[in-house]
C-alpha cells in the first residue's frame, strides 16, 4: 500500500514537471553525451579521453570509487533551419556550479565553490543560448562541472535544449517546487512559531505548545538551507551544522509531541531521542567537513524508526479514541515518514526499479510531506485550544449570578457617579454665569452707573446705557447660539457699540483686523472668549487707566491669534485692586488653550490674549 501511495504522489510530480515539454515542439531530452574527466578551463578537444556516458550521470552509482575532480560533458543537439524564436538549455540541477559552452564559445558561468564561498544550487538553471552561435544542423554543448566539495560527488543532470518559451514553463515549475515553497514555508514556520511561543509563554504549563514552537522553529531554520545557496566559506560548516541540528532536533521535538498528544510520556525515552540528537551536531563541530558524510548517511538514517514511533503512537491513539480528529495526524505522519524514506533513496541513489523514472528528478518531498505534518499537529492544537475556549465559557456561564449581582451594584454606582457629575456641572455653569455676568452685563452697568453718580447723564444718555446693555445681551445670545457667526461681523458690531461709550468717556478708539476671512472662522464658544477678554480690557481702560487714547488689534502671529488692547494711560488699566477682571481674563484665554500676557508701561498698559488657531476655528 505504501509502495502504490509512493508511485502514485512520484508519478503526479512528475507529470507537472514533465507535461509542458511533452507537448512542446522542437524540444530536446538529451539521454546520452560524452565526458571527458580533465581539469582543462577550456573544452578539451579530441585527443582528450571523451567517454560514452548515460544522462543523468550520478558518480556515487556510476563511478563510485573514482576520486574528486574537474569533467567536462559534450552533448550534440540539432537547430532547425529558420528559426525564428530564441533557443535555450534547460539544467534541472547543477548543485556545485559551472560553465556551459556552445560550439566552443562561453555562454554562461554559474557561481562555483570557491575559497571564499560555498554554493549548493537548488534552482534550475536556464541558459540562453545565441542565435549567432547556433549553426542549423548538429551543434555542441559542453558542461563543465567543478570538483565538489570534500565528502560529496558529481550528479549531472539530463539536460533539455529547445525553444526558449518552452523551457521557460518547465524552469519555472521546478523553480515554484525546489526555491520557491521553502521560502514560503520558511516564512509560515517562523510566523506560526512567534504565535505557538506567544502561547506557550503566557501558559509555561502547556508544554506541548512549547514543543510544537520548537518543532515549526527548528523546521523553518532547516527549510531556510534551501533558500540560501550561497554561504561564505567560513561560516559553510556551522550552517551544515545548524542545517543537520535542526532536522533532527524537529524530529525529535515532533516526537516528543505525538507522544505525550497521545497520552503518553517516557521519561527515559525523552532522554534517549535527546541524546542520540545531540551525537550529530557534536560530531559535525568535531570533525567539520568531513564528517558530514557520516552525519548525513547514518545519523539521519537514525531518525527513520524514532520517526516511525510517531506513526506507531498516533496510530494507537486512533484506536483509542476512534474519533476522525484522532485521524488526522497518523495519515500526515504516514505521508510525511514516506517523504522523508523517498528523499533518503533520491539522496543516496538507491533507486529501487518502481521509482527510477522519478528519481532521475531529483525533488525533495519531505518539506512538503512535514509541512503537511504540522498543519494537522497546528489543527489539532488548534482544536484543543477551541474545546478549552469551551470549557472557560461553560465555567463563565456558572458564574452568571455573581455577575448580575456585580453589575447591579456597578449600575448604583454609576448613578451615583452621574449624580455627582450632573452636581459638578451645575457647579461649574453657575462660575461661567457668574464671569459672564462680571465681564459683560456688569461692567457695562458699573460705566452706566459711575457716569449718571457724576452726572453726566441725563434721560437720552441713560436711554443709550440700557440700549448698550440690551446690545450686549444680544452679543452674549448671539455668540453662544449653536450656530457659527461670522467673527468680523461680531466683533465688528462689539467696537461700534464701544466707540460712543469711549468717545463719551473721553478715549479715543481705533481698530484694525489684520485677519484673512479664512482665518476667521470662529466657533461660538471661542468668539465669546475672546470677546469677554476685550470688553473686560476696555471696561479696564475706562475704569483705571485715565487714557486719550485705546487701539484695538486682531492679528495673526504664525499659527497664533492674538487679540491686543493698548492704550495711553497711567500703565495700570490691567487693575490693581482686589477684583476678579485680570482672574477671568487668565482664565478664558486658558480654556483656548492660550495665554494672556499684562505688560505695564509708561504711557500706557498692553493687554494681549494668544490662542491656536486649530482652538478657536469653528
Amino acid at each position: 500500500m505504501r509502495r502504490s501511495a509512493l508511485r502514485c504522489a512520484c508519478a503526479w510530480l512528475l507529470a507537472t514537471l514533465a507535461c509542458a515539454v511533452q507537448a512542446a515542439p522542437g524540444v530536446q531530452e538529451v539521454l546520452r553525451g560524452e565526458i571527458a574527466i580533465v581539469d582543462a578551463a577550456r573544452p578539451p578537444g579530441a585527443a582528450a579521453a571523451w567517454q560514452p556516458v548515460s544522462l543523468p550521470d550520478l558518480w556515487p552509482k556510476s563511478r563510485p570509487e573514482a576520486p574528486r575532480s574537474v569533467a567536462w560533458y559534450r552533448m550534440a543537439f540539432d537547430y532547425p533551419q529558420g528559426v525564428g524564436e530564441p533557443w535555450a538549455a534547460y539544467l534541472p540541477y547543477l548543485y556545485d556550479g559551472g560553465e556551459v559552452w556552445v560550439n566552443g564559445a562561453l555562454v554562461s558561468r554559474i557561481q562555483e565553490t570557491s575559497e571564499r564561498a560555498r554554493v549548493r544550487w537548488i534552482r534550475p538553471h536556464l541558459v540562453q543560448l545565441p542565435p549567432a552561435l547556433l549553426v542549423p544542423g548538429r551543434n555542441e554543448l559542453l558542461v563543465r562541472a567543478p570538483m565538489p566539495r570534500a565528502g560529496q560527488a558529481i550528479r549531472f543532470p539530463r539536460v533539455t535544449v529547445g525553444p526558449n518559451e518552452a523551457l521557460a514553463h518547465m524552469h519555472d515549475i521546478r523553480l515554484f517546487w525546489t526555491s520557491v515553497t521553502p521560502q514560503i514555508s520558511a516564512v509560515v514556520c517562523l510566523l506560526a512559531a512567534l504565535c505557538v511561543g506567544f502561547i506557550w509563554l503566557r501558559r509555561p504549563a502547556e508544554v506541548i505548545y512549547g514543543l510544537f514552537g520548537v518543532a515549526v522553529t527548528l523546521w523553518g531554520v532547516r527549510t531556510l538551507n534551501f533558500v540560501v545557496e550561497v554561504v561564505p566559506a567560513e561560516w559553510w560548516t556551522p550552517w551544515r551544522t545548524i542545517y543537520h541540528a535542526s532536522t533532527g532536533g524537529f524530529i525529535v521535538a515532533m516526537t516528543m509531541l505525538a507522544w505525550r498528544m497521545a497520552g503518553v510520556r517516557l521519561p527515559w525515552f525523552e532522554r534517549g531521542i535527546f541524546a542520540y540528537w545531540l551525537i550529530g551536531p557534536l560530531w559535525m563541530l568535531a570533525q567539520g567537513a568531513a564528517g558530514e558524510p557520516f552525519v548525513n548517511r547514518w545519523w539521519l538514517a537514525g531518525f527513520l524508526p524514532i520517526g516511525g514511533s510517531i506513526v506507531a503512537v498516533s496510530v494507537w491513539s486512533l484506536l483509542q479514541r476512534r474519533t476522525l480528529e484522532a485521524a488526522a495526524l497518523p495519515i500526515a505522519m504516514v505521508i510525511g515518514a514516506l517523504a522523508g524514506m523517498h528523499d533518503y533513496i533520491v539522496n543516496w541513489e538507491l533507486d529501487p526499479p518502481f521509482m527510477a523514472a522519478w528519481t532521475i528528478h531529483r525533488v525533495n518531498l519531505l518539506h512538503f510531506g512535514a509541512d503537511l505534518v504540522l498543519v494537522a499537529m497546528g489543527g489539532l492544537l488548534t482544536a484543543r485550544f477551541v474545546r478549552t475556549l469551551h470549557s472557560i465559557e461553560l465555567m463563565n456561564q456558572s458564574l452568571e449570578s455573581r455577575v448580575d449581582d456585580r453589575e447591579r451594584e456597578l449600575a448604583a454606582n454609576y448613578a451615583r457617579m452621574a449624580a455627582l457629575e450632573r452636581e459638578n456641572a451645575a457647579a461649574q455653569e453657575r462660575q461661567r454665569i457668574m464671569r459672564e455676568i462680571h465681564d459683560g452685563m456688569g461692567s457695562q452697568l458699573f460705566v452706566s452707573l459711575s457716569r449718571l453718580e457724576r452726572g453726566e447723564l441725563g434721560p437720552k444718555e441713560t436711554a443709550d446705557a440700557l440700549r448698550g446693555c440690551i446690545a450686549e445681551m444680544r452679543m452674549a445670545l448671539d455668540t453662544l447660539a449653536p450656530q457659527e457667526l461670522d467673527f468680523r461681523s461680531t466683533l465688528g458690531n462689539f467696537l461700534f457699540r464701544w466707540r460712543n461709550q469711549l468717545l463719551a468717556c473721553g478715549i479715543r478708539p481705533s481698530w484694525e483686523i489684520a485677519v484673512p476671512d479664512e482665518d476667521l472662522q470662529v466657533s461660538p464658544h471661542a468668539a465669546l472668549q475672546l470677546l469677554r477678554v476685550a470688553q473686560e480690557a476696555l471696561t479696564n481702560v475706562v475704569k483705571h487707566a485715565q487714557a486719550t487714547a485705546v487701539d484695538v488689534q486682531l492679528r495673526l502671529a504664525g499659527e497664533q491669534l492674538e487679540l491686543e488692547v493698548r492704550d495711553n494711560g497711567v500703565g495700570a488699566s490691567a487693575g490693581t485692586g482686589g477684583g476678579h477682571g485680570v482672574g477671568n481674563m487668565r482664565v478664558r484665554a486658558e480654556q483656548l488653550g492660550g495665554r494672556l500676557d499684562v505688560q505695564h508701561g509708561q504711557p500706557g498698559t498692553r493687554v494681549t490674549v494668544h490662542v491656536p488657531l486649530e482652538a478657536v476655528r469653528a
